[in-house]
């Protein structure tokens, strides 16, 4: 017989695991996370920079804003007092041209206006005092920045909602959906389930999750690969934490960066490269139905006749180390192309809407036994506790499951 579950979370990334968490501790519902891979994590978590953005760059009272604040704090806290390797090292934030200062004094003020009361305004001489190597004509410093190993998170949360009592399931890629009743029935890879409400979590395949499910989402995920660099070892010295460009307002990527991991290596990148399957870790990585998606998609053309050329800019990037490195060189004049090696590569889930807008805020769609999270881009990582209990609140509220008692 078929297991009936009162939620079925699809999706096993870091907000996947981080709502069963959260229901798990605040709710007495059955519940069980599919996730389409053969571990958790394996995706957008597991490949991204580790960053504890201190939510410096979004609009104030956006879903981001709030989100990021609150949950840097809490997964600060959550890493204390599970041991996780963490280190709250602050960055700073460096505008190299003039035309960037204005962007630069912009970012300040709203840092201010999303409560970062430490931030501070550096001057050339001061830069070197955070960062010796690194030069320009005035920076942020932000002690509220952080680092840590998403993995681990993510394994930590899966923990925790295990021991409350969800079922965790590997190998279980959603194929297909039926609704009977007050029933939603899951066909995966790994057999059929049922469940009375549906949280879908799925990340780069969120969309069409959502429309598995019936529903017709005004949006498509476009996959942008973010490649990286590593410092060689000796070379390692010439960054001590974090350094940041200033960002381009037009996109919801953050330019390319230097982060210090939390096992000692230090990354640059990345880049923002369209990527040819939703998994498109490497160049050569095609899905032609991928492809296809995002071709018949019609904001896909009015978002690239706005930004071709940028576009060109960054696969000219990833084809070139040394176009790559040159970009690296405004943060850090000292670096050549021989202290860096091709390292990794992630891929952004970016929610592009009907009339080719790069979405730049988290997207939720509600129905009464469904939540879907459409758009979850960074932070989402660093606000995932904050993320988890909105939505755990959201389904306490919408959902007939039983709450837990909490003494």
């Amino acid at each position: 017989m078929t297991t009936r579950y009162d939620i079925a979370i699809i999706g096993g990334g870091i907000v996947g695991m981080a709502t069963a968490m959260a229901l798990t501790q605040r709710s007495r519902a059955s519940l069980i996370v599919l996730e389409a891979e053969d571990r958790f994590a394996a995706h957008q978590t597991g490949n991204n920079s580790g960053v504890i953005h201190s939510g410096i760059y979004y609009k104030p009272g956006s879903l981001k804003a709030r989100n990021c604040i609150q949950g840097r704090e809490a997964l600060y806290r959550f890493c204390e007092q599970y041991d996780i390797p963490h280190e709250r090292c602050g960055k700073i934030i460096v505008a190299t041209l003039p035309d960037e200062l204005p962007r630069l004094e912009a970012l300040y003020q709203r840092g201010l206006e999303n409560g970062l009361t430490e931030i501070r305004k550096l001057g050339p001489e001061e830069i070197k005092e955070y960062e010796p190597h690194s030069t320009g004509l005035a920076a942020i410093y932000v002690p509220y920045t952080g680092i840590v190993d998403y993995t681990q998170v993510t394994q930590k949360y899966a923990e925790l909602a295990q021991a409350q009592g969800a079922t965790l399931q590997t190998r279980a890629r959603l194929i297909g959906v039926k609704q009977t009743g007050n029933v939603i029935i899951l066909e995966t890879t790994a057999g059929t389930y049922e469940t009375r409400h549906l949280i879908n979590c799925a990340g780069l395949h969120s969309d069409r999750v959502a429309r598995m499910c019936g529903l017709k989402p005004e949006l498509q995920i476009i996959p942008f690969r973010g490649e990286y660099y590593d410092i060689v070892p000796e070379r390692r010295y010439l960054v001590k934490n974090l350094i940041y460009p200033v960002p381009d307002p037009r996109f919801p990527f953050l330019g390319v960066h230097f982060t210090r991991r939390v096992n000692g290596s230090v990354e640059a990148g990345p880049n923002a490269v369209l990527a040819f399957k939703r998994e498109g870790y490497r160049m050569t990585d095609v899905s032609l139905r991928d492809v296809a998606d995002y071709l018949f998609f019609p904001g896909f053309w009015r978002m690239g006749l706005k930004y071709w050329k940028t576009g060109f800019g960054e696969f000219y990037r990833s084809l070139s180390k040394r176009a790559f490195v040159r970009a690296l060189q405004r943060l850090l004049p000292e670096l050549q192309e021989t202290d860096v090696e091709r390292g990794g590569a992630g891929v952004r889930a970016q929610a592009l809407n009907r009339n080719g807008a790069l979405l730049d805020d988290f997207a939720i769609l509600e129905t009464p036994n469904m939540i879907h999270v459409l758009n979850a881009p960074s932070p989402a990582a660093t606000a995932s506790i904050s993320i988890g209990q909105t939505i755990a609140e959201t389904a306490l509220r919408t959902f007939d499951i039983p709450a837990r008692e909490v003494s």
